[in-house]
């Protein structure tokens, strides 16, 4: 079910990516800090044995990528990922951009994961291209990891059906172009494929798509799907 990330540009400008492994197993992290480390646009700041270390470690870092296990001792990766955020919250920074690792696409804790702020999920067993592809795409802000995935996993686990029908005010705000992109988004689509249905360019739907978070208070295009689903706007 996981699919390629999009968009997968490195940040502009020569600064690298920050990015901290929160995770309970010392073979993985190993593993995973060499792949990091191997690349020239990526730093390895920091990592953690579980949740509660970790929210420690990206205070003290301040990454901008944080890969998050699911299931760890002391707290897990749900509590983690809250926790990460609301810290960031209280400081008024931006928060890094959390992507949760897990052993299976149809895992029920990525999903309240997800709805409690990450970024998306990546399989631990992907391979390492796929990974370090998934760090910059979400870094970059620009694409979602496995949008159709994440809708997916929420029309499988979440048995209220497509949420509350009360629609948020804010969602009015949006013109009648910000809605039809709106949906396309919340559909899982690509800015690409966004681009070919509604006869515009890329850098069109990236501001339209800029605009829609911008007015619906949401972090990325993860969040724009939950956001969706919850309030009964899919279609």
């Amino acid at each position: 079910m996981t699919t390629a990330p999009h968009d997968t540009e490195a940040a502009s400008g020569t600064a690298t990516i920050k990015v901290v492994l929160v995770d309970d197993q010392a073979l993985f992290r190993a593993g995973i800090r060499m792949v990091v480390s191997s690349q020239k646009d990526l730093e390895f700041v920091g990592e953690a044995g579980d949740g509660e270390e970790g929210v420690e470690v990206v205070a003290r870092t301040r990454p901008d990528v944080v890969l998050m296990d699911i299931r760890m001792p002391v707290m897990d990766g749900i509590a983690a990922t809250a926790a990460i955020l609301e810290q960031a919250d209280r400081e008024q920074r931006r928060p890094p951009r959390i992507l949760v690792l897990t052993t299976f696409d149809l895992d029920e804790a990525a999903t309240r994961a997800i709805r409690g702020g990450a970024s998306g999920f990546v399989l631990k067993d992907s391979d390492p291209e796929f990974l370090l592809a998934a760090i910059r795409t979400v870094h970059s802000g620009t694409s979602v990891i496995a949008a159709s995935a994440t809708r997916e996993l929420f029309e499988h686990f979440d048995r209220r059906g497509a949420g509350s029908q009360v629609v948020p005010a804010e969602f009015g705000t949006l013109t009648t172009r910000e809605r039809d992109i709106f949906q396309s988004a919340a559909r899982g689509l690509s800015n690409s494929e966004i681009a070919r249905l509604e006869f515009l360019s890329e850098a069109t739907v990236k501001t339209h798509i800029s605009r829609i978070l911008a007015k619906l208070s949401l972090r990325d295009r993860v969040q724009l799907v939950v956001f969706a689903y919850e309030h009964g706007l899919t279609s």
